[in-house]
């Protein structure tokens, strides 16, 4: 069965695929601390890492099955970030600085079910409306839209927060108010 050239390339092209596949995940639910769901995911990873190396050096003198696990690896390390991208575990907080400080820019998030702490900031053009906004990383473009809509001008610079603790909108997000106020928008439209 595996001395067909091209049957023994596909393996080692998928099974090296999902080997990185479940290594980026491995490593994002380790980075994300949930520890047992990484170990759990860990069980598989090494298993299909040793067959597909097995493979490989099996036949070493055949120079296309290295080829094809070295491009499993890196079409495995899209896969496993794709996956995480639709998984989109944890929070994004967002910090905005509009360059119009009379917009009603966050009234019009909160309506959206968006957690906002705003403040007058002064730049270096001028007043400007600051506001930090705290949001699951399944929202993340649907938030960056509505912010082009409001002030295309806008500054955003995002990152993933570490830790959070207290508010009232960690509440609110667990019960889905900005699911329920997205849908709430769309059926309005």
């Amino acid at each position: 069965m595996l001395e067909n050239p091209l049957l023994l390339i596909g393996i080692i092209l998928a099974v090296n695929i999902v080997y990185v596949s479940f290594f980026t995940l491995r490593m994002i639910f380790t980075l994300k601390g949930q520890r047992y769901f990484a170990a759990f995911i860990s069980m598989f990873e090494i298993v299909t890492y040793i067959f597909g190396l097995g493979l490989v050096l099996d036949r070493l003198d055949q120079i296309e099955n290295v080829i094809a696990y070295a491009v499993g690896y890196g079409l495995g390390v899209i896969v496993g970030m794709k996956i995480e991208e639709k998984l989109a575990l944890g929070y994004i907080t967002v910090n905005v600085i509009s360059s119009n400080p009379d917009i009603e820019f966050t009234r019009r998030l909160r309506e959206k079910g968006y957690g906002v702490t705003s403040w007058y900031a002064y730049g270096m053009e001028g007043d400007r409306l600051a506001m930090q906004i705290l949001t699951p990383r399944k929202y993340e473009l649907s938030l960056y839209e509505t912010i082009r809509d409001i002030d295309p001008k806008a500054f955003i610079v995002a990152y993933e927060p570490k830790q959070i603790h207290g508010g009232f909108w960690v509440k609110s997000v667990k019960r889905g108010k900005i699911r329920d106020a997205q849908k709430e928008q769309q059926e309005a439209l």
